[in-house]
């Protein structure tokens, strides 16, 4: 009998060794040029459920006495701690930021959820007006025509603390167009649309002056996924009631669609990437809708010279996304190492938009107001 258990244990290790091999494989995934291999470089999609697998081996094999079983799950923890970090951190917060530091807020606000009004206001535009931000940075930014919608002059004079603003409609498509807006209460030296093929989404560059220094800053609505509400519908069923067939033509469909998008991301970021380390000011902050998860060649390759503002100050999973049962962090701040940011936030008390606002306060900048 006890041959037949240390038989049974070897073939549960065996397996457990495959699953902390593709642990590893999904959290390595983000050096995977999207262009060559889309369909391998979305793997890093799956890397939550192989850390849980692992997990529930670690536990067992402490459960059952087998410690140096253990070591197998546990030694692939260690391999992928920084990934680890980066998907799930834990920092604790500070009570009250440095003297000096500025917040900055970044948010997908889907159109102000169709510029509409609730009593005469709009939401989302109270949401901004009441942040307390500093610098607002908006993707999917839209107002109405009709003086049933919100108008621009009706954002203008609520967010009239904020003195500076600048909007660029960016992509390349003909009819539906996509605009990103920065609103910031420091001046705008200048504003460019980084040139990258899109046909919705795209990126702007700014200079903004901070006391006596320049700050790049770089708002982006890296390329959507491409999935359409039917789409959506077919992955809400799939987990619904999963069966084979079923699974088996959703996931078809969805890894498709997302290799498509990742292939197309790829550019874009490496387009971003270069304007980084081409900044001719040393202090860089990068945010916006990157359409990607933590793990993945989008941000990998963005952040390969910046700090993660969640990684470095938030906690949890942070998941900005809040339709159709996509749960991941696709929302993101980005800084460089020389600046410091505190108590970074996924705000999910405002649920208006189909992205939670993620924001934080920012020190570190030598001429701060």
């Amino acid at each position: 009998m006890k041959h037949f258990g240390n038989f049974v244990a070897l073939i549960i290790l065996a397996v457990n060794a495959l699953f902390t091999g593709l642990l590893l494989f999904t959290a390595y995934s983000p050096h995977i040029q999207p262009v060559a291999h889309p369909v391998q470089s979305c793997l890093g999609l799956t890397f939550p459920i192989f850390l849980l697998i692992n997990g529930c081996f670690l536990v067992f094999w402490l459960i059952i006495q087998r410690y140096r079983s253990a070591l197998l799950p546990l030694m692939g923890f260690l391999l992928c701690y920084s990934q680890i970090r980066t998907y799930l951190p834990i920092n604790f917060r500070t009570d009250n930021p440095p003297e000096g530091s500025f917040k900055l807020l970044s948010y997908n606000i889907m159109g102000f959820d169709g510029a509409t009004r609730k009593d005469g206001k709009n939401p989302i535009l109270t949401y901004l007006k009441e942040s307390g931000a500093d610098i607002l940075c908006l993707q999917e930014y839209a107002t109405g025509g009709s003086s049933h919608h919100l108008s621009q002059k009706d954002v203008n004079l609520e967010l009239k603390a904020y003195p500076y603003h600048r909007i660029h409609t960016v992509g390349r498509g003909k009819g539906h167009t996509n605009r990103i807006a920065c609103y910031s209460k420091f001046p705008i030296l200048s504003a460019r649309i980084l040139n990258y093929p899109s046909e919705y989404n795209g990126s702007v560059i700014y200079e903004v002056k901070i006391g006596g220094d320049t700050l790049t800053l770089i708002n982006n609505h890296l390329e959507s996924n491409k999935l359409t509400k039917a789409d959506k519908v077919v992955y809400e069923d799939m987990l619904k009631s999963p069966e084979k067939e079923k699974v088996k033509s959703g996931v078809r469909l969805l890894i498709r669609k997302l290799a498509e998008a990742s292939a197309i991301r790829a550019p874009q970021a490496d387009t971003i990437a270069h304007e980084i380390a081409a900044s001719r000011h040393p202090y860089i902050i990068v945010c916006g809708d990157f359409n990607d998860t933590p793990i993945s060649y989008a941000h990998h390759t963005i952040s390969r010279q910046l700090n993660d503002a969640f990684t470095q100050s938030g906690r949890g999973l942070g998941i900005s996304y809040n339709q159709n049962r996509f749960y991941f962090r696709i929302d993101n701040i980005l800084t460089s190492r020389n600046l410091r940011t505190h108590n970074c936030t996924v705000d999910r008390s405002i649920k208006d938009s189909d992205h939670y606002p993620i924001w934080c306060y920012i020190s570190g900048m030598k001429d701060e107001e």
